[in-house]
């Protein structure tokens, strides 16, 4: 039966800057079920949750001991790689693979005579050979014919009229879900206007290691796949699984290190199911590994942007609109990811912004590091910076007067105090004599809240294991891209069971496991984390009920703290002593994922200062500062969340 229970939420520390905003530290009462863990309010006293502890697989990072895709080598390895169009928009006429095919070491070359190429980059052959130095060879030995056809490469190109279509339909697409209000009498009646265009460039995600993956059929008859994915509970989708010719049951995806993705690697791509297509008919184990040059053309890219913006308001720094018009390609895929999120955190009275997605002949847009959030900021915090301008007020006081969230107001003030911002930091344009000019800016952010408690194909679930030595492992095929997930899991279920997070070991990056989320939007942490935590009380609760059984006493009479059992009459037992009332098999229980509970504040927020000097004569700018102020719910690993965010600061 679900419970109630009361626990305080919101701000730790900074009280000096939190004293005269209101709702920064609440109680909330919330409904948990009945085998939840209890809820660590922010006064909760933890052992190390919160500490300053190492990733656990950083010496094997260090020393070149972990295993990517790219490490895979089985006996018997095949190379597979691409002939790829050089155009944007061409038809494939010929395509002679004569030649490689009569090489010695090549096993299998695929063709795509007759389709058109809608961007560079686009597929038209394949080769699986023996070595690599072959499949260079016979790559090269390719010759392929082009009808080359009138392209619209570019945003502007594929909006004018008379553009070539790039897809069968309009190039430009409204992406607006619903009818924007008509914003033009908040305009006719403010005291104060600015407008203004923002742009920003088509940015590809840069991947350390690129797209790809490895596939090697078991004796069984089984698949084993590793790939360099975001997903491995998803990544063997229909059309991968079609190629393979084996039951989806029959497939095991493995991830055990992932060389970044930033929302560019969910589920098998084009060039894993040639690879699945390869490993079937060449009857080995093939490798398939993007090229750098083809990571840039075609492995994702943060789509570009133009956005038109007028933003009216008063004279005393006061919103009244917002309106504007944007335009963002998406390439020649599905229109998504193309708008620009440059309507939120503040508050405005009306809002009128039409989106639309532009079809050119490039590749695939897809999510990068919050979509359509930098390039929405980035033109919201800059017509902002333009208003107060123009009215003659300070860029941080307008933004405090027009913020609603409580958090966010705190981090402004503590932002402003490590930036110097009211000590001489922020200067008047023009103020700076000679050639090299300071600035100091801000700019704020927002997520939202997103732990799931579902992932791919059903309920988020960990196991824990525990031996009768007290080892302890927890498992679940949820990947750590770099982001610390390993090393979360184990501060968590250390934490629960009072033992050292050293003393966990932890199972992930296998589809063999226990169902786990994909790693995007920010929700691994916030999925996997609490049901690691469910998994490791259960299994505290498992062994409590044997320590009680051998001592003959009622389950309730067991305590626990500190690793250590405890019951009537003094008696006491830690938990590695214990555990040997295990059985030779070992203790293996499991926990879910349940729904999020109630928030008080419904996002989180955040807040960016930066000091730069730009170099008037060679346009070199350089960042002298940056103070970055994130509210990032329980930080579980003070270093590993120190390391996000200064590795978000450099990306």
């Amino acid at each position: 039966m679900p419970r109630e229970v009361t626990y305080k939420v919101g701000l730790i520390g900074h009280e000096a800057f939190a004293k005269d905003v209101e709702g920064t530290t609440q109680e909330i009462t919330v409904q948990i079920h009945e085998m939840d863990a209890e809820p660590w309010g922010v006064d909760t006293k933890l052992d190390h949750v919160g500490t300053e502890i190492p990733r656990i697989d950083g010496a094997q990072k260090a020393t070149g001991a972990a295993k990517y895709t790219y490490d895979i080598n089985p006996p018997g390895l095949a190379i597979a790689g691409l002939v790829t169009s050089p155009h944007a928009h061409a038809r494939v006429v010929k395509v002679d693979a004569s030649k490689a095919k009569a090489m010695k070491g090549v096993l299998a070359v695929k063709t795509m005579e007759g389709q058109v190429a809608r961007y560079p980059g686009k597929i038209v052959a394949a080769v699986c050979a023996e070595s690599e130095t072959v499949l260079d060879d016979a790559l090269a030995a390719i010759e392929v014919i082009y009808d080359v056809q009138p392209a619209a490469a570019v945003t502007e190109d594929a909006m004018a009229e008379g553009a070539p279509q790039v897809t069968g339909q309009p190039n430009v697409r409204s992406v607006n879900r619903r009818r924007p209000p008509d914003a033009s009498k908040a305009f006719a009646d403010a005291p104060a206007q600015v407008k203004a265009e923002y742009r920003t460039a088509v940015q590809t995600h840069s991947c350390l290691e690129p797209h790809g993956c490895t596939v090697m059929f078991e004796q069984d008859g089984s698949v084993t796949v590793y790939a360099s994915t975001q997903m491995t509970a998803g990544f063997a989708g229909r059309r991968f699984v079609q190629a393979l010719g084996v039951p989806r049951g029959r497939v095991r995806v493995i991830t055990q290190h992932m060389g970044g993705g930033f929302g560019s690697k969910f589920g098998a791509l084009e060039w894993d199911v040639l690879c699945a297509e390869f490993a079937k008919e060449t009857k080995r184990p093939v490798r398939m590994m993007l090229s750098r040059r083809d990571e840039h053309l075609v492995g994702g890219n943060r789509p570009d942007s133009i956005q038109a913006m007028e933003l009216a308001g008063t004279k005393d720094g006061a919103f009244l609109g917002l309106r504007g018009k944007t335009y963002g390609t998406y390439g020649n895929a599905a229109a998504g990811g193309a708008g620009s999120a440059n309507t939120g955190v503040y508050r405005f009275p009306v809002v009128e912004m039409r989106q639309n997605a532009v079809a050119t002949h490039s590749a695939r847009g897809a999510a990068f590091r919050a979509p359509r959030h930098p390039q929405g900021f980035y033109a919201l915090e800059s017509i902002i910076d333009r208003y107060a301008y123009a009215i003659g007020m300070d860029a941080l006081d307008v933004r405090l007067k027009n913020d609603p969230h409580p958090i966010r107001q705190v981090q402004w003030r503590i932002g402003a105090e490590r930036i110097q911002w009211s000590e001489g930091r922020r200067k008047k344009p023009g103020s700076d004599p000679g050639v090299i000019k300071r600035g100091v800016g801000c700019a704020s952010g927002r997520w939202r809240q997103a732990g799931r408690h579902m992932g791919f194909g059903g309920p988020v679930k960990v196991n824990c294991l525990v031996e009768r030595d007290g080892s302890v492992a927890v498992e679940s095929c949820v990947q750590d891209i770099g982001t610390g997930t390993r090393t979360i899991m184990a501060i968590l279920a250390a934490e629960e069971l009072g033992i050292a997070p050293k003393d966990v070991e932890v199972r992930i990056g296998d589809s063999r496991y226990p169902p786990g989320p994909g790693s995007g939007g920010s929700t691994t942490a916030p999925t996997i984390g609490p049901v690691t935590r469910n998994a490791a009380l259960r299994a505290r609760e498992a062994v409590g009920r044997l320590v009680a059984q051998h001592w003959g006493v009622g389950d309730d009479d067991i305590k626990y703290e500190d690793g250590v059992f405890s019951g009537p009459g003094g008696k006491s037992t830690p938990w590695a002593k214990a555990c040997s009332l295990v059985g030779p098999e070992g203790l293996r229980v499991q926990g879910q994922r349940r729904r999020n509970w109630n928030s008080p504040f419904g996002e989180t927020a955040g807040c960016q200062f930066a000091q730069v000097a730009v170099d008037t004569e060679t346009g070199v700018i350089t960042v002298e500062k940056v103070v970055a102020i994130h509210d990032a719910g329980r930080i579980v690993d003070t270093m590993t969340a120190r390391s996000q965010v200064n590795g978000g600061v450099i990306q």
